[in-house]
């Protein structure tokens, strides 16, 4: 028996080894797109695990490294325990230790985007509209701007990006053909003390979707963000905000579902999708200012804005796909409009939430980030004074002698992505991200920022004159 002793040792210190690594913050100079080829992806059961620790490797696995801009050419899960989400005893007794777990990393993760956030060569930035007749720009206007005729370039208030998250009609969706896999998440239906594979996670974050307690691109992991929108919906129907399902919660989730209403979907890749501008977002204001536009990278960043997916579980549902006009793949069916008037809406630093209302009744919430340590936002009440689709950005580099300014043109991986709604206090604002992986866990400069899809919606359903109240 004292023979195995060293071995058992050399075997706990690899295990202990590899968890140290496996949370180990990613390299500031490797921060890249999500990863483009499934071979470096963790496995699905990895992937979509609703383990917490899991769901930390998660959070903060790296981007892909920037790339120098150039025009791209056209181009069955594991079972886990859901204790955390189930009402009882045992489930309350381990949600204390997961949550601290979870908001130990989501803290650890803010810090580290916070300072690559500061390492951007952005010192001020401005979000602009891009008038076509630049002599009836009112100079009194805080957001107006002037561009030299040779930066005159075309208007992108109707580009076939919005269209391509907004606007769902002649699009090609049915339930032939799809995967085990993604007919157990459509049949998934959640039942106390139950034992939830990662089916039902996917479940719970499109029935929070399509009930517009946005959890955030939709991955298969039980993170902050989802935690945060089982409970806002809790909130928004007037049950006890625990932050962990019930009946009474699965039951409020499903009412107005259709029960035959699929979660996973297949779709047909249409021509104009593999034909919508590809390129590399470049790394640099100044290089970034000689696009014709901050697109999509590549056509998995644009179908998984689309369909409310991280880019990474797209690709894992999506294994050997060509993504050429024709081919099918498996996505997340969206949820239908929200079709109710915002007239007030509240961004709660601590919570990392917006909250949408019409007159006193919360319709919507969506996880945001609302400022930093560096630049937090302002309090107090404001006004939305003006709300623009696809802005430029003005981006100011360097100080004093050194001190220049690039227009940064519209696209979604534009500093504040493919919408503005300005606020009454000048350079403030609510916007739209080129990271939606980040949302609630990376820094922003005071403004209140969120995916693209959800300030979309937003942008549908509220006028100018809304209230915005920052907290």
């Amino acid at each position: 028996m004292m023979k195995k002793k060293p071995l058992i040792t050399a075997i706990s210190i690899a295990i202990i080894s590899a968890s140290v690594s496996a949370f180990a913050a990613p390299d500031e100079t490797a921060r890249t797109l999500p990863v483009r080829t499934a071979e470096t992806l963790p496995s699905l059961a990895q992937k979509v695990s609703l383990d917490v620790q899991e769901n930390r490797r998660h959070a903060i696995e790296p981007r892909a490294t920037e790339a120098t801009s150039s025009v791209k050419p056209n181009k069955s899960a594991s079972s886990d325990s859901m204790t955390q989400l189930i009402d009882s005893k045992q489930a309350s007794d381990a949600a204390p230790k997961a949550n601290t777990a979870d908001n130990m990393s989501a803290a650890d993760l803010t810090l580290k985007d916070e300072q690559s956030e500061r390492t951007d060569d952005i010192s001020e930035g401005q979000a602009v509209a891009a008038p076509s007749n630049i002599d009836a720009i009112d100079s009194s206007d805080p957001l107006s701007f002037e561009l030299p005729d040779n930066e005159k370039r075309q208007d992108f208030s109707d580009d076939p990006t919005i269209k391509s998250i907004e606007d769902k009609n002649g699009k090609r969706y049915t339930t032939l053909n799809l995967s085990s896999y993604a007919k157990q998440v459509n049949n998934a239906v959640w039942s106390p003390n139950m034992k939830v594979n990662s089916a039902m996670t996917i479940k719970m974050q499109a029935l929070l979707d399509w009930n517009h307690a946005s959890p955030g691109p939709i991955d298969g992991g039980w993170g902050m963000n989802s935690k945060k929108a089982l409970t806002n919906f809790q909130t928004m129907k007037g049950l006890p905000a625990t932050g962990r399902m019930d009946q009474k919660t699965w039951n409020a989730l499903t009412k107005n579902i259709p029960a035959n209403k699929p979660v996973l979907v297949t779709y047909t890749l249409t021509d104009d999708d593999i034909k919508t501008n590809f390129a590399t977002t470049p790394a640099g204001s100044e290089a970034k200012s000689k696009m014709k536009g901050l697109y999509y990278q590549d056509i998995k960043e644009m179908l998984a804005e689309r369909f409310h997916m991280d880019i990474r579980y797209l690709d894992k549902l999506n294994k050997n796909k060509t993504y050429k006009a024709g081919e099918t793949i498996t996505v997340l069916n969206t949820r239908d409009p929200l079709n109710q008037r915002i007239n007030r809406v509240v961004a709660n630093k601590a919570d990392k939430t917006l909250y949408a209302y019409n007159g006193d009744k919360l319709v919507a919430t969506y996880p945001t980030t609302v400022g930093s340590d560096a630049t937090p936002s302002p309090q107090g009440t404001f006004k939305i004074i003006n709300k623009v689709k696809m802005p430029w950005y003005k981006a100011t580099v360097g100080k004093g002698s050194q001190k220049k300014v690039h227009m940064l043109p519209p696209g979604p991986n534009n500093p504040v992505g493919v919408v503005w709604m300005g606020l009454s206090k000048p350079s403030y604002g609510l916007h739209g991200s080129p990271k939606p992986e980040g949302i609630s866990r990376q820094a922003s400069a005071g403004c209140v920022r969120l995916t693209n899809w959800d300030v979309l919606e937003v942008y549908a359903n509220i006028k100018n004159g809304a209230t915005v109240e920052l907290k």
